[in-house]
């Protein structure tokens, strides 16, 4: 295989959206770094790849201190990185926290992806034309920001939680683009219901309802990462897209207004500065 020249990182790499993006690009010829948490999936996407340059590195994304360290990892062994690929997310039915005392949804859907894109700045700036893709859920409209709590210490549901962060996404998205030391092009993607197989989150019997309904309603995983294939491939012009299900959405809404952007990033870099 002829290689790109190209290096994609792919966070949440050995599961759903993240495996197929990953495959994709490492049969494109890219030098590919997956970040996981299954060494067993990383050998089996290695072995659907057919070979190309793969590099596995395992980690729980959900904890700062791991994230921090493969952003170490990938600057230790790469001098760019071409697209950063953000897809690491599931669901907590229990409130829980990581190792750093965070609400475990909030810290691997949200703060992974802040910290990561921002770890990895110096090597995108590095790039003749760098891209991040976030994988979330801009254009639902349900949910909001928690600004006094957070971490849900009180009234937490998994719902909520998951809410929450997208819609920290959504801000993330508006101050990573006004962000001068992110010099890379910004991509925040709702791929709507996707069919990953990613249900073991799911208590019984919900599992089975969730996959019943899948099988009718959900897209498949094929279909849901043929548009962030093509901005890996070609990034779009512009600094900010935010795209829902392949219609742009309005950033005059609520959800995207950069006084709470700033606010939401401010808040964040407070609360990495103490762990």
């Amino acid at each position: 295989m002829t290689s790109t020249g190209k290096t994609t990182v792919v966070a949440g790499g050995t599961d759903g959206m993240g495996r197929a993006i990953a495959l994709a690009r490492l049969r494109a010829g890219d030098a590919v770094v997956v970040i996981g948490r299954s060494g067993r999936k990383a050998a089996e996407l290695a072995r659907a790849a057919g070979g190309g340059a793969l590099t596995f590195l395992p980690a729980d994304l959900s904890s700062t201190a791991e994230t921090r360290r493969v952003a170490e990892r990938i600057a230790a062994g790469h001098d760019r990185v071409d697209a950063l690929v953000l897809t690491a997310n599931r669901q907590s039915f229990r409130r829980a926290e990581t190792p750093e005392g965070l609400e475990a949804t909030f810290a691997l859907y949200y703060l992974s992806r802040y910290l990561l894109a921002r770890e990895l700045a110096p090597l995108l700036a590095a790039a003749p034309d760098p891209l991040v893709v976030n994988i979330a859920g801009p254009g639902v409209r349900r949910g909001r920001i928690r600004w006094d709590d957070l971490q849900l210490r009180e009234r937490y549901h998994p719902l909520t939680a998951q809410l929450q962060a997208g819609r920290a996404n959504d801000l993330l998205a508006v101050s990573s683009a006004a962000d001068p030391r992110l010099r890379a092009k910004y991509v925040l993607h709702h791929p709507g219901f996707t069919r990953t197989g990613a249900l073991d989150q799911f208590p019984q019997p919900l599992r089975a309802l969730v996959k019943l309904y899948a099988r009718f309603a959900a897209r498949s995983v094929e279909q849901a990462v043929a548009l962030p294939l093509t901005w890996v491939e070609n990034p779009p012009e512009r600094r900010l897209t935010v795209d829902d299900r392949g219609e742009p959405v309005d950033l005059s809404q609520s959800m995207f207004d950069p006084a709470a952007a700033a606010r939401l990033a401010e808040a964040t870099e407070a609360l990495l500065s103490r762990r």
